[in-house]
């Protein structure tokens, strides 16, 4: 059930909706998410998150060091402000990781949640590229010819050294 919850958009639905994972604009395999009750997906978080607020919202691990500069860098490439920040920690971003279908505990990657999806990993990398400015988007592009598998790979190195190479914050929190 990892594998199917570890990659790739998922919807945001309350039966079992089918995940496509594609390669390369190709279908690679199809799986079925677990239906969730309005309780467990936090029903009220697309009124609470996207009510008058369609922009996406991007959630990361608020005490990695290497993830606030993160934020920080999408932040200054990002002139018309079309990504929303939250710190994976904080309550909010436990609800929209549990509406994103993942533990509320899980820090183990940075989420991109839009109003219908959420995208993990390498995924949420090069989505978050697509909104920022030149030339952020094309190199997204180019970023559809490394293999899932293989950006994912590199993606969970980085970030399962990312505090040993990069350390944690002391204030707990990300200076937005």
């Amino acid at each position: 059930m990892a594998l199917l919850l570890g990659r790739g958009p998922l919807p945001l639905l309350g039966i079992a909706a089918p995940v496509v994972r594609t390669t390369r604009g190709r279908r690679a395999s199809t799986g079925l998410l677990p239906s969730l009750s309005a309780s467990d997906r936090g029903e009220t978080t697309d009124d609470e998150f996207f009510q008058g607020d369609a922009r996406p919202i991007l959630l990361f691990d608020g005490v990695c060091n290497m993830c606030n500069g993160g934020v920080r860098f999408v932040t200054n490439n990002d002139r018309n402000r079309r990504i929303r920040y939250e710190p994976l920690q904080s309550q909010a971003g436990r609800k929209l990781l549990v509406r994103s279908g993942r533990s509320p505990d899980d820090i183990s990657s940075m989420v991109l949640v839009e109003k219908d999806r959420s995208y993990i990993k390498s995924e949420a990398l090069r989505r978050i590229m697509e909104y920022l400015d030149l030339p952020f988007p094309l190199l997204a592009q180019l970023l559809n010819l490394v293999p899932l598998f293989m950006r994912d790979f590199a993606y969970d190195n980085v970030a399962n050294n990312r505090y040993l190479i990069f350390g944690k914050s002391e204030t707990g929190s990300c200076d937005l």
